[in-house]
């Protein structure tokens, strides 16, 4: 797997597009390739997050900012690597969790060479930093500066509260349905889940999916739990997340 270019992404000079990556609209297979393009990518910004200590929410704005810019343009226009470091990097500014891009660049550079020393200030990183501050610029124009974005984690919260209260308590002990929630959670950022349905479905999916998956039921009422919790979602809505989702693992699978 190549590192990200040096070379500024601009319209007027676009980055090489990486390894194995085609035009969208180039057929079922072409965009099978893209989507798992945009998967590794959005795994490198989940591990780069983590090795930056981010947070869980600028992780996920970073991922979403990934996903908006590459909805209005090719993949073949812009080198992805670079395009997911400038997101992480405005993601920190956007959730006040600023970062360094010396940081940034560091822990990419890593990330592609493992084991390898940090990069000297040397006309290569100098040209890296430059190339991430005019690609995040880019990132802003092709959004509209529409940076800021309302995502599943708060309604997760609370619907796990309020589940909870419903549940057994030693039945909640003995099964992890929470951290098997926020873990379903985290995993939908690595596609387009995340822009394709509404933050309060998507909660409420991967909280259905989490009590299913450990045959956990809840009290039935006149209405369905996730009713109760969110009153415009249904069970196409339900099954519509969780097919996305299942299918992601599928690609996974074909990533590996």
């Amino acid at each position: 797997m190549e590192g990200p270019s040096s070379r500024a992404a601009t319209r007027d000079e676009p980055l090489a597009p990486a390894a194995g990556t085609t035009s969208a609209g180039g057929g079922g297979a072409d965009i099978s390739r893209d989507t798992k393009t945009h998967f590794r990518v959005c795994r490198f910004i989940m591990e780069t997050g983590v090795k930056l200590g981010m947070r869980s929410v600028p992780v996920a704005t970073a991922c979403v900012l990934y996903h908006n810019f590459f909805k209005r343009v090719s993949i073949c226009a812009y080198e992805p690597y670079l395009v997911a470091m400038s997101c992480v990097y405005l993601a920190g500014k956007v959730e006040e969790q600023h970062l360094r891009t010396r940081d940034i660049i560091n822990v990419s550079h890593r990330y592609f060479n493992s084991g390898s020393a940090p990069l000297e200030c040397d006309k290569e990183f100098w040209d890296l930093r430059d190339s991430l501050v005019q690609c995040e610029l880019l990132i802003l124009r092709q959004l509209n500066f529409h940076v800021s974005f309302e995502h599943p984690h708060k309604y997760l919260l609370h619907y796990l509260l309020s589940v909870k209260s419903l549940v057994n308590r030693h039945a909640w002990c003995r099964c992890p349905v929470a951290e098997t929630s926020w873990a379903l959670l985290r995993d939908c950022y690595h596609g387009a889940i995340c822009i394709r349905h509404t933050p309060q479905h998507i909660a409420i999916a991967t909280l259905y999916l989490a009590l299913n998956s450990y045959g956990v039921e809840l009290p039935v009422g006149e209405k369905p739990w996730w009713q109760v919790l969110c009153e415009d979602v249904t069970k196409e809505d339900i099954d519509s997340v969780i097919s996305d989702l299942l299918q992601l693992y599928d690609m996974e699978a074909k990533c590996i």
